[in-house]
């Protein structure tokens, strides 16, 4: 982050997080509580359809951006990248540091990165290094435990889930400020 502000001394400098989450027709399951002696009963559909959710999070404030795509490619990468650059106004006076995992789309050579942004890779196999790894948890809730006839259910329910949690960033800010992000304050 010092040195990306050095590089630009007057622009704003942030750091955001992002990271792809799969959701489909298979539902999430966790424990339920039954009554002694009973055999808790799991619904589930065991077609293969998948949707990726894309998440950005700015721990700092709570930020989020989400996109909800078929499938991750470099392709799709790319579009979600200008997209976020576009909206939040990344480039002329506003730098972004933003870390990714390793995934091949992230760090291909067909990769285009707008103006503005910084790539940051993670080391490899390291998730508890990604804030945005926590949001998967607040994402998952509505579809837990449940099965759905169609992928356009799933989508529906995730859609309304990310408008929902677009709206509670101090949960967010709780959830994904890890005590050794840079404070922007001190930095900017």
């Amino acid at each position: 982050m010092e040195q990306v502000q050095a590089d630009h001394p007057d622009d704003d400098v942030e750091t955001w997080f992002e990271d792809e989450h799969r959701l489909g027709l298979q539902p999430v399951l966790r424990r339920v509580w039954v009554e002694q002696d009973e055999q808790p009963i799991a619904t589930v559909n065991w077609k293969r359809e998948w949707l990726w959710l894309y998440a950005f999070v700015h721990p700092q404030t709570g930020e989020t951006y989400w996109w909800l795509l078929p499938y991750v490619n470099t392709d799709l990468f790319n579009q979600v990248l200008q997209d976020f650059a576009e909206h939040f106004k990344v480039g002329i006076t506003k730098q972004v540091i933003l870390s990714v995992d390793q995934a091949g789309w992230h760090l291909s050579k067909a990769l285009q990165v707008p103006e503005g942004i910084h790539l940051f890779p993670l080391p490899p196999y390291s998730p508890e290094l990604q804030p945005a790894e926590r949001l998967w948890v607040l994402v998952d809730e509505p579809l837990v435990n449940t099965a759905f006839d169609s992928i356009a259910q799933v989508e529906q329910i995730i859609y309304q889930r990310c408008q929902s949690l677009l709206k509670q960033q101090e949960l967010i800010r709780g959830l994904t400020s890890y005590y050794w992000l840079p404070d922007v304050k001190a930095v900017s």
